[in-house]
């Protein structure tokens, strides 16, 4: 079988065994330094590499996938007697004084990096390296817009957890300002969007070869200027009371609500992304019956699931993915590496069901339960309901060997979307799909999570250009991908929408804090069993720290008193 190779981790993990093909062999690649750094394509390619690794962290809770969905309404903190963190943060509390502090540095380890590639790179001159000027004109142009659109990503994953926090945007900038105000974070993030998309080549995805995939591109950065108007306009107007409808520019310009729904009107009309035609067949669920040769999930195969895969329009296998834009993607993690599991999708590991080890859902370590409200609230005519959550007391789930009261805050309702997915090989043991796909070696449970989390598809897209829009054509779109009737616009309809359509996906979170819902999210009680024993819950959510987690404690004291604790904190 083909041996997986992401676009992550290590730098020479695929960026230097893909170079000798794509580039005219006409520089002398030995004896660099920093003076010469940055000069040829496999320079940048490396070195873009080393932004791309920033995404990931050593500790869990940095994770931003974890760290948003136990943060949200729709899951609860779960895991065993001693997963206490998971518990802290799911009730607004802080576990530890630099709980967040991996998310803090890699985003800056980030940004370092994708400065030096828009300083550098904008004063080299690839022509050597290719057949035509223009080539060479695209790849930097790619270069400069992808490095502009990575800092604008790690600054916006800074802003959405922290708020405001210092500005570093050159090489040379002090690293000892203080932090940057909220408005002058989004400022920076909204120009440097529009800079990345102005910047790189307009090219459709179609055009693009299934070896980019996992690079940004213009139309992901348009898709992430949507992403930005709305929650910083929601925030200001539901959070901090300034009501605007205007996202600021870092030269003092802004960018209104047409402006950029332009942007994704762009996006929808030209990008070459489309919707899948089956919402379920976005999951790798969709595939394992495929995979194993034989039906280890009847659902799948009553429905008639086909996966569509995860390397782009051209997978290795699925029948092409059109939706997926942007992504995090994962190998295989190794106890040999330094990060041990962190280059594995631990959202899957750590959201599995605690303590059950099925054919095809594989065990995990129960955090992320699901809330019944979600479950008990959502229609059963929408197949999305079924194709989201996993109630393993469904035996059409193949789970029939499901053992409840394993974990805590237990509901019996799990996440489907990005769960363990496993089967017997050969020889009768029960092995991860995604290692069999690939013929990886090891078999830990905990390491074996190559599924890529999605950070923005073009459903999201749809969705965004109908709130921002305030019509009702996108948001529909999605309904009838679902087989739902038209609906007319409504805020109220939309937030239901995107609650159904991107549940588990890591943005229900930051929906509520810019609808200002956060406040009203978390009512109620839910009855749960704590490793089998029946109890309730509730979260108590603190409307003092206005949606924000903690600045990580160690940074507050290397910072000699420059950065200024959060509200509530």
């Amino acid at each position: 079988m083909k041996k997986l190779k992401y676009f992550i981790a290590i730098v020479t993990m695929v960026i230097t065994t893909s170079c000798g093909d794509k580039f005219l062999d006409t520089d002398n690649l030995y004896g660099k330094s920093l003076d010469t750094y940055y000069s040829t394509p496999t320079d940048i390619e490396e070195a873009m590499a080393g932004v791309y690794n920033a995404i990931y962290t050593p500790g869990v809770h940095s994770e931003e996938t974890v760290a948003a969905n136990l943060l949200s309404d729709m899951m609860l903190g779960g895991g065993g007697p001693d997963d206490k963190s998971a518990k802290y943060v799911d009730n607004f509390e802080d576990p530890d004084e630099d709980t967040y502090r991996d998310m803090w540095t890699q985003s800056y380890n980030g940004i370092a990096r994708a400065n030096a590639i828009i300083e550098k790179t904008a004063t080299a001159d690839f022509s050597t390296f290719f057949a035509s000027t223009e080539e060479a004109e695209e790849f930097k142009n790619q270069a400069i817009g992808e490095a502009l659109f990575m800092r604008a990503f790690f600054y916006f994953r800074l802003a959405k957890f922290f708020g405001g926090v210092p500005l570093i945007i050159a090489i040379d900038d002090p690293k000892d300002v203080a932090r940057a105000t909220y408005t002058e974070t989004y400022a920076q993030i909204a120009s440097d969007l529009k800079l990345a998309i102005e910047t790189m080549p307009d090219k459709s995805f179609t055009e693009i070869p299934t070896s980019e995939y996992g690079h940004a591109n213009k139309w992901v950065a348009q898709a992430y200027l949507g992403r930005a108007y709305l929650y910083y306009t929601g925030y200001m107007t539901n959070i901090e009371g300034q009501a605007t409808s205007d996202l600021p520019l870092a030269d003092g310009g802004s960018l209104s609500a047409s402006d950029v729904s332009a942007y994704l009107e762009d996006c929808i009309q030209n990008s070459g992304y489309a919707l899948a035609s089956d919402f379920r067949n976005l999951w790798p669920y969709s595939y394992v019956n495929q995979s194993a040769g034989s039906t280890v999930l009847p659902w799948a195969e009553t429905e008639g699931l086909s996966w569509v895969g995860q390397d782009g329009h051209s997978p290795t296998f699925g029948t092409g993915n059109y939706e997926t834009m942007f992504v995090q993607r994962f190998s295989f993690g190794d106890w040999g590496w330094s990060n041990g599991n962190s280059y594995t999708n631990r959202y899957v590991l750590y959201s599995g069901i605690r303590d059950n080890s099925m054919t095809p859902f594989g065990q995990g370590w129960g955090w992320c339960t699901v809330n019944p409200t979600l479950y008990n609230n959502w229609d059963d005519a929408d197949p999305r309901k079924q194709g989201s959550i996993l109630d393993p007391r469904d035996t059409t789930q193949g789970t029939a060997a499901y053992e409840a009261g394993k974990g805590d805050h237990e509901t019996g309702l799990f996440n489907k979307k990005y769960s363990s997915i496993q089967y017997p090989d050969e020889e009768g043991t029960v092995v991860g799909m995604f290692v069999q796909l690939y013929d990886w070696s090891n078999t830990d449970m905990q390491l074996m999570h190559a599924q890529d989390f999605i950070f923005m598809r073009f459903a999201d897209v749809l969705l965004m250009h109908s709130e921002i829009t305030g019509t009702a054509d996108g948001m529909n779109a999605v309904r009838a991908r679902a087989g739902l009737p038209a609906v007319g616009y409504s805020l109220d309809a939309i937030k239901q929408e995107r609650l159904h359509e991107l549940a588990f996906e890591g943005l229900r979170w930051f929906d509520l804090v810019r609808w200002g819902d956060v406040e009203t999210a978390f009512n109620g009680t839910i009855d749960v069993t704590n490793s089998g024993i029946p109890a309730t819950y509730s979260v108590n959510y603190r409307s003092e720290t206005k949606g924000l987690v903690p600045i990580p404690e160690t940074e507050v004291r290397l910072s000699n008193g420059v950065y200024q604790q959060n509200p509530g904190w």
